[in-house]
């Protein structure tokens, strides 16, 4: 039975209000340490017969200098390319055959190994696991051709609006460089550089093996021992090291409460892609706060930052109905979707919005981008906008956590900042008791003296740019002259 129309519309224009958040139940995580140093963690759950493992080394992208950009990446691509007992091909083969998989990755703060398999065949995946771990040979053919793809994949990708503009972002705006590389560093990695890389940073004191799903921290502890053990301990300082020094020594923030207006722009960059088709539209920030922080007495408080950050970032760009997409897609049409991500870092963290347009509404998207950060500063969020979009994030959660592959991943992200597990179990509660002047507060002290970035075809949107940001210089740099280890970005 269809209502009518009328009834149908004013349907729509009510929707049922959020439900009461429901508590997210993980399971404790057990811990143990191997005599190498290597950290055990087991997150039990026998609802499936299926495992997770995942090694996770403390050693990412920023461990690499911007002229060995997308050392990290390679060399957890090259893990699974052959053993010094299996070919590519056979560590393929062998884990299709158990049912498994295995994958291999690095971002910015760590590089992991992981398998999924059903828990009767987790002996023999593990094997394959370790062997790819401890034994990889990094043949220079392998080398050659990961190359020549990386390579392959940089030349499309410079060519779109969206992925260039994260690109110059990194060292532009965030005093980074970006992780899968560049054409030039990409060049210039040689298999010494891979092996030193491995050698150095993947050491058992400065990793955890996580289990998750339906193996017993017994059976975990035992397998970790046969297949792990001889995994070397670290013999430079170990991230792990450097972050507890770091935490005998950390920020202290002033206590003047005195309020100075910070402009919430600094800098207007446009990469000049011409004939892009499309134009991209970013604000980025360089927030001194990171997931390690510290109040005035020098104290960790997880709290202080990161959940008034996800809440604001669910508020204006989490999703489709956050206030950038609602603004410039939904109200007027200008793009097919805008948002916003944090990427977090021990102490420091890296904002941005993103959003792509015609290349002549570029300049009228940049200044909806900047109202909706000013606002966020200027006011504060209603009740019911605060309910939602919390809702948002904790539904978002929990959903996550029904597989081993989220919940593995959950606890990486704890352990990669070395917090401790019960964040999982506390996480809903930590959502909801954020409130809306801590957002605000947030946004004035952190969405500020930011660059926008846009990437397009110049030519098109000059003249209207100039006209709605009159008092601001422009840099321009042409997108075939682009060269991120030069100070002026130029080749």
């Amino acid at each position: 039975y269809l209502l009518p129309f009328a009834l149908r519309v004013s349907a729509q224009e009510q929707p049922p209000a959020p439900s009461a958040p429901k508590a997210v139940s993980v399971p404790a995580v057990k811990e143990k340490k191997l005599p190498n140093g290597l950290t055990i963690a087991v997150a039990e759950r026998k609802n499936v017969p299926l495992v997770t493992v995942q090694l996770l080394i403390r050693g990412g992208a920023s461990l690499e200098a911007l002229e060995q950009a997308g050392l990290a990446n390679m060399t957890a691509d090259l893990l699974t390319k052959g053993t010094k007992t299996r070919t590519a091909t056979q560590i393929a083969e062998q884990m299709e055959f158990l049912g498994g998989s295995i994958s291999t990755g690095a971002d910015w703060n760590k590089s992991v190994v992981t398998i999924n398999v059903m828990s009767d065949k987790l002996d023999q995946a593990m094997a394959i696991m370790a062997d790819v771990v401890m034994n990889p040979t990094f043949k220079q053919d392998e080398i050659d051709l990961l190359k020549s793809q990386t390579l392959d994949g940089l030349a499309y990708s410079l060519k779109q609006p969206g992925f260039l503009s994260n690109y110059v972002a990194n060292v532009y705006s965030f005093d980074e460089h970006p992780s899968g590389g560049t054409p030039e560093s990409i060049k210039k990695i040689s298999r010494k550089d891979i092996v030193n890389f491995k050698r150095q940073n993947f050491a058992a004191d400065d990793s955890v093996l996580i289990f998750t799903g339906d193996i017993s921290p017994a059976k975990a502890l035992i397998l970790s021992r046969k297949f792990f053990s001889s995994l070397r301990k670290t013999v430079a300082t170990s991230t792990t090291e450097i972050i507890q020094r770091l935490d005998e020594s950390p920020k202290v923030e002033s206590n003047d409460t005195t309020v100075t207006q910070i402009p919430i722009i600094n800098r207007i960059l446009v990469v000049d892609l011409v004939n892009s088709g499309q134009t991209s539209v970013s604000y980025t920030s360089n927030i001194n706060y990171g997931r390690s922080d510290y109040d005035v007495e020098g104290k960790y408080d997880v709290d202080r930052n990161y959940f008034p950050a996800l809440v604001l970032n669910s508020i204006l760009g989490g999703g489709y109905s956050s206030r950038l997409n609602q603004e410039i897609r939904i109200k007027r049409g200008l793009s097919y979707g805008a948002g916003s991500s944090f990427a977090w870092r021990n102490w420091k963290t890296n904002f941005a919005t993103r959003t792509q347009t015609k290349d002549v509404s570029a300049a009228e998207v940049a200044e909806l981008v900047l109202a909706e950060v000013k606002k966020l500063g200027e006011s504060s969020a209603t009740v019911g906008e605060l309910i939602s979009r919390k809702s948002v994030l904790t539904g978002n959660f929990g959903r996550n956590l029904e597989t081993n592959e989220g919940l593995t991943a959950a606890i990486a992200d704890l352990y990669s900042f070395d917090l401790p597990t019960s964040e999982l179990n506390s996480y809903t509660k930590n959502v909801q008791a954020v409130y809306d002047s801590q957002v605000r507060d947030y946004a004035k002290k952190t969405l500020v003296m930011g660059d926008i970035i846009i990437v397009g075809d110049y030519a098109k949107f000059k003249d209207d740019l100039a006209k709605r940001f009159p008092n601001m210089q422009v840099e321009v740099v042409k997108a075939d002259e682009l060269d991120l280890s030069k100070d002026n970005l130029r080749k």
